[in-house]
């Protein structure tokens, strides 16, 4: 196994990696909108946030080798289904191989995010 780590995208927040290489795969962390120089949720709106958590879980795949062409599954935490078409809309962009996907509404998210985005792509 092997930890990922970038000044690319926002630090841990917590006991965990930003993610680990195992078996040709690349398993990152959930990915919300923060500005990884601040520390900070800057983004407004579902789709600014969409795009900053992208954003960062891209440059996690770029520092372990891979990128959005090879994701295999995401699991994606909205704070509100309600977001849901809206949130498609920015995820379709950048996962266009269409990787398998779980989508959910969830009670919260850390630094009351709107949204967090994990993967799970072939290195």
């Amino acid at each position: 196994m092997k930890i990922i780590e970038t000044k690319s995208a926002p630090a841990a927040i917590g006991p965990y990696s930003q993610a680990i290489i195992a078996n040709g795969f690349v398993y990152t962390s959930g990915q919300i909108s923060l500005n990884p120089q601040t520390g900070s949720i800057e983004a407004d709106g579902i789709e600014a946030q969409s795009e900053q958590a992208i954003k960062n879980l891209g440059e996690i795949l770029k520092a372990a080798g891979s990128d959005f062409s090879r994701v295999v599954k995401t699991t994606c935490f909205l704070a509100d289904i309600k977001d849901f078409a809206a949130f498609n809309a920015v995820y379709e962009k950048y996962f266009i191989s269409k990787p398998a996907r779980s989508c959910f509404q969830v009670a919260a998210i850390p630094k009351n995010a709107l949204v967090e985005i994990e993967a799970v792509a072939v290195v």
